[in-house]
């Protein structure tokens, strides 16, 4: 076999496998590496977001909330359910089920372009020929190839808290927490970001009693305040129970529970530690890159004081020739984003130019209501003193949200004062992770509120909120 390459991807997550099939459509010779098994020792390409992450947790958050409205909701249509119950484990099959699915089409992707699949773990050995670096892949074989250009997407893994080391039966990680086989009467997840609104949602809705210990007196503090606002409100009334501003003192292990003492940090108060016992705890305190173990020193690749490798806009790297992007690299850990970054690279490698505005880079919270949003927040704007106007529409007031039953949030639009251009867009709302999209074409192609006022949407739809939101910038809106 000829092991010499054009490109060799490491990495087969979202942006890995994604910039090894648009380099094949290039015409480049691809070779992609991944280490990635699942718990039957098969390779599973896909990376975190397919085997441990988006994909899964949106599975449960689907099927949660199908089992939340059967129970509690449906009597409002005059659908009469008894005796509705949970099977646990018929849930977490269609959850692998659909992870395999994901598996097998990705797999099937690399064979369609004829993309070269090796499963092991890469490093560099350091050694370049005539411009070729020289990869190993440490599996049974221990094989080495070689490219004249290499991608890092090796993507990040959980953050562990100091003094304590996930064991996924006790002390979880996502992974551990989209796999338990009994729903724990009390769960405690230390962190109110996405993965611990998201999964918290998920065994609350199963019956779990759900305590969220969240560090900073902010909540969701890259959202918009008003936003955020709304939504810890919302998920509080809905029995998650958000306590911010902790400090966490101690976490004792036992042998089928977990002990955690913690105190409210304000300095109004006296210091009141509390001690509370749960079945299980949740660590989701972010994540952090997956750049060690690469050899990567052997090369010289720079990184910074975090281990994120440093790159320019292109995502180059110090070294001629090697790339990288996704969770290893700046900006936020998002699997569209390691995307578009995949996309990029492998144009950029062919001579093409391309680049991402990051500032039309959506992200979502697949909570219930849903949180979307893109572009600048309100708080943004206050802190740069740019004049702008604000436009909201409630989803109380729209007929399709009606019909669902499903009206609390809005929509609210931000744009300039003087130019009316749309500078951010944020939903907390049913659905807003589709509904975001629109957004971001306006964002991207610079539209005005006007220009969305305008564009005719159907009626009845969610999408009416976007247009009756544009409206009310100039206190227009039909509806509200």
């Amino acid at each position: 076999m000829n092991k010499n390459f054009d490109v060799i991807v490491i990495g087969a997550g979202p942006g890995g496998y994604v910039a090894s099939i648009r380099l094949a459509q290039l015409g480049f010779k691809t070779a992609c590496i991944d280490e990635w098994k699942d718990n039957e020792e098969n390779f599973a390409l896909g990376g975190t977001c397919t085997n441990v992450g988006c994909i899964p947790s949106k599975a449960l958050l689907q099927t949660s909330h199908s089992f939340e409205n059967v129970k509690n909701s449906f009597f409002e249509y005059g659908i009469n359910t008894q005796n509705v119950t949970l099977n646990l484990q018929k849930m977490l099959e269609r959850k692998n089920n659909i992870i395999k699915k994901n598996n097998s089409g990705i797999l099937f992707l690399f064979k369609k372009n004829k993309i070269k699949f090796f499963h092991g773990h890469a490093i560099f050995t350091g050694k370049i020929q005539n411009n070729f670096h020289e990869i190993q892949i440490i599996n049974k074989t221990k094989e080495t190839i070689t490219a004249k250009y290499i991608i890092i997407a090796t993507g990040s893994k959980a953050r562990s808290f100091p003094g304590v080391k996930f064991d996924e039966n006790l002390i979880l990680s996502n992974k551990g927490a989209l796999e338990m086989i009994n729903v724990p009467k009390k769960l405690c997840i230390i962190g109110a970001g996405v993965i611990g609104l998201e999964i918290g949602s998920i065994w609350r809705r199963l019956g779990s009693e759900v305590t969220i210990l969240e560090m900073s007196s902010n909540f969701l503090n890259t959202v918009d305040e008003e936003i955020a606002k709304k939504a810890f409100h919302l998920l509080n009334k809905q029995g998650l129970n958000i306590i911010l501003n902790t400090k966490i003192h101690d976490i004792k292990i036992n042998k089928e529970n977990v002990l955690i003492n913690y105190s409210n940090k304000s300095t109004n108060v006296k210091t009141e530690i509390i001690t509370s016992i749960f079945d299980k705890l949740l660590i989701a305190i972010g994540r952090i890159p997956n750049t060690n173990n690469l050899n990567i020193d052997k090369i010289g690749l720079k990184v910074n004081e975090n281990n994120f490798i440093i790159v320019n806009d292109n995502c180059e790297t110090n070294i001629p020739n090697i790339y990288a992007i996704g969770d290893v690299v700046r900006g936020p850990m998002l699997a569209h984003k390691a995307e578009e970054e995949g996309i990029m690279v492998a144009e950029h490698i062919s001579g093409q130019k391309h680049s991402i505005n990051f500032n039309a880079l959506p992200f979502v919270i697949y909570t219930f209501p849903e949180i979307a949003s893109v572009g600048k927040t309100e708080q943004y704007l206050k802190k740069h003193n740019i004049s702008y106007n604000v436009g909201i529409f409630p989803f109380l007031a729209n007929s399709r949200a009606r019909i669902l039953g499903e009206t609390s949030g809005m929509v609210k639009i931000l744009s300039d004062m003087k130019s009316d251009e749309i500078l951010g867009i944020h939903i907390i709302g049913p659905m807003a992770s589709e509904l975001i999209a629109e957004a971001v074409i306006a964002i991207e192609f610079r539209a005005s509120s006007e220009d969305i006022a305008r564009i005719c949407h159907v009626h009845p739809s969610l999408s009416e909120a976007m247009k009756e939101a544009a409206m009310s910038i100039e206190n227009r809106s039909i509806n509200y």
